[in-house]
């Protein structure tokens, strides 16, 4: 097997992971959610109250964007980094890193790593977030397999951080109607091979917001630890990913509605 310390074989029992007072990985489900990128302290730190009032327990937020286009709007940078802090007075923040000095210059505003689809196999950033005393979240990659990704993890674990999330957030196939496609029975699967946490990212996945209910349930139902939710005041005028983020009422009454199943599959919110 080439990946060794995320294997089940190597850990028979489930890694969780602590976030302050968040587990990810145990009974707990965890819902991460927040702006697809920082765009001004009044959008981030109104979406910051909003989702915490609703009942999530992270709060995510880009300041560093890859996007596709050079002449799309690649996030704030250090300029949001005092953002960052307010915001963390109200929830844990998960953040992206994309590329090891990010590491560095974020340290003392986030609580998570992020490491994107595009980053996946970065393998100096990996490093560099496994030598750091941070929990790393990583996305599969939209054409990676799952033993891939897993191989990814193992950079990771490698160089001594044991606290790795894994994301599901689709993948690339030839239908057009979605953004990608999400990979359901990647959930059930990678419980199978590994002892780390898995969560979704439904907004990726499909890039429409009135998909994204529907794929929050069906992962629930599949053994997800969690989702990753994309939220915005206004998406309609959002600088990235406009079509994918839910407002803050369509947010708050998916949260309730997850909050009526979870029992019914061994999770509590």
């Amino acid at each position: 097997m080439p990946y060794k310390l995320a294997s089940r074989a190597y850990k028979k029992t489930d890694t969780v992971v602590k976030i302050k007072d968040v587990e990810i990985g145990s009974n707990e489900f965890v819902v991460v959610a927040g702006p697809c990128s920082i765009e001004n302290a009044e959008q981030f730190l109104s979406t910051a109250k909003a989702v915490r009032d609703s009942g999530a327990h992270l709060l995510r937020g880009a300041v560093f964007k890859p996007r596709s286009s050079p002449y799309s709007f690649q996030g704030l940078g250090a300029d949001a980094l005092d953002m960052l802090g307010q915001a963390r007075k109200i929830l844990p923040i998960v953040t992206e890193v994309m590329e090891p000095s990010h590491v560095d210059i974020l340290r003392d505003y986030v609580d998570v790593y992020q490491i994107g689809a595009r980053n996946m196999q970065n393998f100096s950033l990996l490093k560099k977030v496994g030598k750091a005393a941070k929990p790393v979240l990583l996305k599969r990659g939209f054409s990676s397999t799952i033993e891939e990704w897993l191989m990814a993890a193992e950079y990771i674990l490698s160089e001594g951080n044991q606290r790795v999330i894994l994301c599901e957030r689709g993948i690339r196939t030839f239908e057009p109607q979605t953004r990608n496609t999400l990979d359901i029975s990647a959930i059930p699967l990678v419980k199978e091979l590994s002892h780390l946490p898995i969560i979704v990212d439904p907004s990726h996945a499909t890039g429409k917001r009135s998909l994204i209910p529907a794929m929050c349930r069906a992962s629930l139902a599949a053994g997800a630890h969690g989702l990753m939710i994309e939220v915005h005041p206004n998406p309609e005028s959002a600088l990235s990913d406009n079509e994918q983020q839910l407002n803050f009422e369509q947010f708050g009454g998916l949260m309730e509605d997850l909050k009526k199943i979870a029992g019914c599959f061994g999770k509590e919110m």
